[in-house]
């Protein structure tokens, strides 16, 4: 799988969760095996996709407001990254 398959194919799970058809765990477990992607990205890239998982599995927890962040913004966050890695594969 190309690094630009693993990226479509990321994008098409954060569809999916953000319509309830995919669950956090699952999209979490998703995002960290698309390894030809994260090699192909500079480092700081993984850092924040890891981060950014770490804080919606953490909302997953809680309702959907109750936590410190918005599971909403982290949905938004996930796909300015994904726009961003998007941008950075046509770089190389």
């Amino acid at each position: 799988m190309t690094t630009q398959d693993q990226l479509d194919s990321l994008q098409i799970a954060l569809q999916q969760l953000r319509s309830g058809a995919l669950g956090v765990a699952a999209f979490s477990q998703a995002a960290m095996q698309q390894q030809s992607l994260a090699a192909a990205l500079p480092q700081r890239f993984n850092e924040v996709l890891s981060q950014l998982l770490n804080r919606l599995e953490s909302s997953a927890l809680f309702t959907e407001e109750s936590c410190s962040f918005s599971q909403q913004d982290l949905l938004d966050s996930l796909q300015l990254w994904l726009d961003k890695a998007r941008l950075q594969l046509q770089k190389n």
